[in-house]
């Protein structure tokens, strides 16, 4: 079983940084591309942020050189930080973990799993 519980959410002013923490249960970790996604009220799930198992990043152009994705697979740990964060940054933050993992020359395990989301609240 692989489950994924994010933390670091909360309450931030307009260019203020927050750093959010997504541990993932089980043994796969270092073979998943982890990402965060972001939904805000009455809009679809978006992108944010991926990094893959060999640590190839992807941005989001609306963070690309505010926010940087992260991981530690000792720890089994993917991180974001968010720096200069503006209002429109306002949603939930999900992390997300996908992997293929072949169990034998037959057999392949696809995970998609998504944690349960984090607040993030840009306002003054």
């Amino acid at each position: 079983q692989v489950q994924l519980v994010e933390s670091g959410g909360g309450l931030v002013e307009p260019g203020g940084s927050l750093r959010l923490s997504c541990v993932a249960s089980g043994s796969i970790f270092c073979f998943a591309t982890m990402g965060w996604f972001r939904q805000a009220p009455g809009k679809q799930r978006d992108m944010v942020a991926t990094i893959t198992s060999e640590g190839t990043t992807n941005y989001a152009d609306s963070v690309k050189g505010r926010f940087t994705i992260s991981r530690d697979n000792a720890k089994n740990t993917v991180y974001l930080q968010m720096n200069s964060l503006k209002s429109e940054d306002t949603a939930v933050y999900y992390c997300n973990l996908r992997a293929s993992i072949v169990v034998s020359p037959t057999i392949t395990d696809d995970y998609d799993r998504w944690g349960q989301g984090t607040q993030v609240t840009v306002s003054s």
